[in-house]
């Protein structure tokens, strides 16, 4: 993996070169590499002061992260991520809205961006509430965006509240969530039929620290 050897070689952040450069199949490797790192308890570590000098002067991020607000989900730990390395959005249940989709548009068409995760976890405490129908304040209308992937996984398994269950309505979510980017949004649909963007989604498991990627092209 090339661009994998080159991000590794930076000692600051990723510079527009290194973006433009970019295609989205090599910045979904550098998040899997980075995840690698991760799991086997290795960091790419590079001088605080460089980055912050490179940052101060603009930004170059490889991908942007939709996540939930889940203290036990670091995402820019999970991927060994720096300064300047990704956007992150996170709100509960990752879910989308006009201000997500927006977050998302600006990523990548003005600030380059090549992919896009959506990254949900296990034992998610949106989607428990989603699937006992919770209702509490603005609580209520932010669990309404899980229902059809409630309703889905409902239908399919069952009405039983179990670990399977909800992990299978987790990952439900992420591939509605995905589906819904494309669906509300014509310029990230746009960006993703000219090859500039991908969109993919994922699974983190709490318990191992692991993401399986349930979402994803089919890279050419």
């Amino acid at each position: 993996m090339p661009k994998t050897e080159d991000y590794l070689a930076l000692d600051g952040a990723i510079d527009q070169q290194f973006q433009a450069n970019l295609t989205p199949y090599e910045a979904f490797c550098l998040l899997k590499s980075g995840h690698d790192r991760f799991l086997n308890h290795l960091t790419h570590r590079r001088s605080r002061g460089n980055l912050l000098a490179d940052v101060s002067s603009g930004q170059y991020p490889y991908a942007a992260v939709l996540g939930c607000i889940d203290s036990r989900v670091p995402v820019e730990e999970v991927f060994d991520a720096a300064f300047g390395d990704m956007f992150v959005a996170r709100v509960a249940g990752n879910t989308v809205s006009p201000e997500i989709l927006g977050s998302l548009e600006y990523a990548c068409k003005y600030a380059g961006a090549k992919l896009i995760l959506v990254l949900g976890h296990t034992k998610c405490g949106a989607v428990q509430g989603a699937w006992a129908e919770l209702e509490d304040g603005n609580i209520t209308e932010l669990l309404s965006h899980i229902k059809p992937a409630v309703d889905q996984v409902k239908a399919e398994r069952g009405t039983e509240a179990n670990e399977a269950n909800i992990n299978a309505c987790v990952t439900a979510n992420v591939e509605l969530t995905v589906e819904q980017i494309r669906r509300k949004s014509e310029t990230l649909k746009t960006l993703e039929e000219a090859g500039k963007i991908a969109l993919v989604g994922g699974l983190y498991d709490i318990s191992t620290g692991e993401v399986t990627f349930v979402s994803e092209p089919s890279w050419t």
